[in-house]
């Protein structure tokens, strides 16, 4: 195969100026800008501005390897990282003996998750409900794990009796289960105690349970009476994303696990740090991000942004009431059920759409003059739909 170095011409061109924003990049922002202002449908939020933290975009953060070792290469965050685990950890009531790192996202915090699982029990069959988000499916398959998909609840929930009914069916074997806290539709949460009732009631003794609370796990957390979901409800090992709540602009979770692996492996001789993520390199300005906001808001800013954005969702029940608009919402959901709306309405504010129902995200930095203008728009062409 001849490759042609004269195709693009510019990236070979030598810069004669200090860098800037080409055209083309300039159109992306300006695309990205007007996007934001319709896109309630996918969870991310908007309201902290980590522009200030520019300048580490001229470094390389490179948080190879294992987060407790800093390892040879000078060019990391980890002691960022690791004080930014230690919170979370807190938050999540992190036994004795926990660990964890900063992943790329939730599908590696799934992944890494369920490989554990996996490590502990090689003879498990992996369970998921048919709300789980995608990539437990995909890690189930990535490991070779038998996987059964269970039913879930009209609210999305996972249903508990079927668990107990299809986990039966393999009591003489090991049962993973992943239980999504913040189902990717309904942002419906699994209950991790009634997972370990349903399994008990099956006769599986051994097992292992993840929560994927890539969404809803931070919010949860800072809540008052919050739900039976983390590590000292029985969960084996808990992920986040970062990009959701936090809303960072780089792409980026947390994994957490109530112990490491059994077999710490030796450090890799190249780097000076064990190999215990499944990334190796992970790049660090995803933990800098998460602990410059968390140096901003603290837990009772978390706290806040939680209540506020909960009230925008409430407050989009009510302008759907008002209309007519069929709809609902799980408690303390930001995510809001609203029946279909017509295709341009769903198109120009990005809401997915199976079965007949749409969803609209209530994350933070989504305003109420948001929801008035979706409102409104709604209404209009409802009226010009009517006979």
């Amino acid at each position: 195969m001849t490759i042609n170095l004269n195709r693009p011409r510019r990236w070979l061109r030598a810069a004669t100026h200090r860098p800037t924003m080409t055209p083309r990049f300039e159109l992306l922002l300006q695309q990205l800008t007007t996007a934001a202002k319709t896109s309630i449908g996918f969870p991310a939020a908007t309201d902290i501005d980590y522009r200030p933290l520019g300048p580490l975009l001229g470094v390389l953060l490179n948080n190879l390897g294992d987060p407790w070792t800093d390892g040879l290469q000078p060019m990391h965050a980890k002691g960022i990282e690791r004080d930014l685990l230690d919170y979370f950890a807190q938050l999540f009531r992190a036994p004795l003996g926990w660990t964890g790192y900063v992943t790329s996202g939730g599908t590696e915090g799934n992944h890494y998750g369920l490989w554990l699982g996996r490590t502990r029990l090689p003879n498990a069959v992996a369970f998921h409900s048919a709300a789980a988000h995608y990539s437990v499916a995909k890690a189930e398959h990535l490991l070779g794990l038998p996987s059964v998909t269970v039913a879930t609840l009209p609210n999305g929930e996972i249903d508990y009796a079927d668990l107990q009914r299809q986990a039966g069916q393999w009591r003489s074997r090991p049962a993973i289960v992943t239980a999504t806290i913040g189902t990717t539709m309904t942002e419906a949460v699994d209950d991790v105690r009634r997972i370990h009732q349903a399994l008990d009631a099956a006769g599986v003794t051994h097992r292992y349970v993840h929560s994927d609370a890539a969404l809803a796990g931070v919010p949860l957390a800072v809540t008052a009476n919050r739900p039976a979901f983390d590590l000292a409800d029985g969960a084996d090992s808990i992920s986040i994303s970062g990009h959701k709540f936090f809303g960072t602009p780089l792409v980026c979770g947390v994994v957490l696990t109530r112990r490491g692996p059994d077999d710490l492996p030796a450090a890799i001789r190249y780097t000076g740090a064990p190999d215990t993520s499944i990334s190796g390199s992970r790049n660090g300005l995803g933990a800098v991000m998460l602990a410059y906001a968390l140096d901003t808001l603290g837990t009772s800013g978390l706290s806040d942004r939680t209540h506020r954005a909960r009230d925008v969702a409430t407050y989009a029940c009510r302008r759907l009431q008002h209309l007519g608009w069929s709809h609902w919402r799980n408690p303390g959901a930001f995510t809001v059920m609203l029946r279909e709306p017509p295709d341009a309405v769903r198109t120009r504010w990005r809401l997915p759409s199976t079965a007949g129902w749409s969803h609209l995200i209530c994350m933070p930095g989504v305003t109420i003059r948001q929801i008035d203008e979706f409102a409104d728009e709604l209404g209009e062409h409802r009226s010009a739909t009517r006979p």
